[in-house]
């Protein structure tokens, strides 16, 4: 972050602290920044050397807000809420169930005042979003807010798009799109990587990406911060809605996401063959392998189900996915039969600031039908033993991932070189373990039989509640599961 984007981005944080004594969280205090930005910008937008149509009726401009104060002020603003959440695309999006939650007519006018000292227009899109993101993430470092569960730690996803290595005119999709982090880097990466002319940058812009989000709050921070990379017009990318629900009929070159965390979903999702005795909490979709409410196993059959032929996709997935049976086992039969599964990146604890989370990402191409399996061997990349990684002391940065580029070999990657962290197993080694399970490590834990290489108390400490939280998940789901299984019978 340069040092003008830290001070706007120190400036506009310092002013949340004051506003948290009346009772305004961190994600009430971005939420509200979203709508002002948004108005502010709309309104430079109108003035030279733009002179723009203003996408704001009159009586909701940013300039109506300027001339009034205490009470008239804050009726005023939730006016504008309100009227601009029956909007339609962009706007509606980002205003959608709106509402006011700064309760001082004194301190709304000062924060106003606050955006309306930047002209946000004059900065470069780079140190617009840039600001927009830092905001973000200290969003989701607010352990209370409960943000950070939708926001992927950056160097990751710089990482997994680096690797997927995006082309112009592609169609990219995240059916769990949290804040849009995703988008934003394979939208920066095109943008620097390629020579686009300009049929090619209005696409990248307008054309590229679809997104799902279902929590309203999220999507809205996506909407904002996907506005201001240059991503989307008028018309919002984004559709608010449970991405699972049905099979969209669009088809896409790439999908890219971190579907939600978290075992169980408050619905079983039915294939062809399965039965349900609750219809009201029941998805049909008869595109999947296997019914199951795990919603990660959901999100890969459903990911499967977007991409096209030779459609490729990286997915965040935790632990489960890699070893649990029944339906896990089926959609791993599936998904190293019928595609290309090349690649397993096992991702270190403490990157998540969901806790407890043990993650990894998956690697693999959509083919066309045939007998022979599609998946020859799956190559597994060890980030986990022997690292030690916290959000606040050690987080993850971008450098700690060059490695797993390098053996990745993004510009050929059926060129590759085993190494102490980088292993490729065959088919047919992987189809004869117990449920076919994918939850591989070969590297000595040397924290366990050398305490010389313990890692500091705080950085152990942490690991100790991650993998306690971990259990405590994994608990959780058992006897979740076999209270399912007494309402059953």
């Amino acid at each position: 972050m340069t040092n003008e984007t830290a001070t706007i981005v120190q400036r506009l944080w310092n002013y949340c602290n004051v506003l948290r004594d009346d009772g305004v969280s961190y994600g009430d205090y971005v939420e509200q920044l979203t709508y002002l930005l948004f108005l502010k910008m709309a309104d430079e937008q109108t003035k030279p050397p733009f002179s723009k149509p203003s996408i704001i009726p009159e009586e909701y401009a940013w300039s109506s807000l300027q001339t009034k104060d205490g009470g008239d002020l804050e009726t005023h603003y939730r006016e504008i809420l309100v009227g601009l959440g029956r909007s339609t695309g962009m706007l509606g999006i980002i205003f959608r169930k709106s509402q006011n939650r700064i309760q001082d007519p004194a301190k709304l006018k000062r924060l106003i005042a606050l955006i309306d000292e930047e002209t946000w227009t004059g900065l470069d899109i780079d140190v617009k979003g840039e600001i927009y993101e830092g905001l973000l993430q200290k969003n989701a470092e607010d352990i209370k807010s409960g943000a950070g569960q939708y926001f992927t730690p950056r160097p990751l996803i710089k990482a997994m798009v680096e690797v997927m290595h995006p082309t112009p005119n592609m169609l990219i999709c995240d059916p769990a799109c949290g804040t849009g982090g995703f988008f934003q880097a394979a939208h920066d990466f095109v943008s620097h990587n390629y020579d686009l002319d300009r049929e090619q940058k209005r696409a990248l812009r307008y054309n590229t990406f679809k997104g799902w989000e279902i929590v309203d709050n999220t999507a809205r921070l996506c909407a904002m911060n996907m506005y201001l990379h240059g991503i989307g017009g008028d018309e919002s990318p984004i559709v608010v809605n449970d991405s699972l629900i049905s099979d969209p009929g669009e088809r896409f070159d790439m999908v890219l996401t971190n579907p939600p965390f978290g075992k169980k979903s408050s619905v079983t999702i039915v294939n062809s063959e399965g039965r349900a005795d609750r219809e009201a909490l029941t998805y049909e979709r008869d595109d999947f392998w296997a019914t199951t409410s795990n919603k990660q196993l959901n999100f890969v059959q459903h990911i499967a189900t977007l991409l096209k032929i030779n459609g490729r996709a990286a997915v965040v997935v935790p632990d489960n996915v890699l070893f649990e049976g029944g339906a896990g086992e089926t959609v791993r039969r599936r998904l190293l039969a019928g595609f290309d599964v090349h690649t397993l990146l096992r991702l270190p604890t403490g990157v998540f600031y969901a806790q407890g989370v043990k993650a990894n990402v998956i690697f693999f191409d959509k083919k066309p039908g045939r007998e022979k399996p599609w998946t020859e061997k799956v190559w597994i990349y060890d980030l986990r033993t022997n690292m030690h990684f916290t959000l606040k002391t050690n987080p993850l940065r971008y450098e700690d991932l060059q490695d797993f580029i390098k053996c990745y070999n993004p510009e050929n990657r059926h060129e590759r070189e085993e190494t102490e962290r980088f292993k490729s197993f065959p088919y047919g080694e992987i189809m004869q373990r117990d449920k076919v399970s994918l939850d591989t490590f070969w590297l000595r834990d040397e924290s366990l039989e050398d305490t010389e290489n313990l890692p500091d108390p705080d950085v152990l400490a942490q690991e100790i509640m991650e993998n306690l939280e971990a259990a405590l998940m994994q608990f959780s789901s058992i006897v979740e599961e076999l209270g399912d299984e007494g309402d059953d019978k």
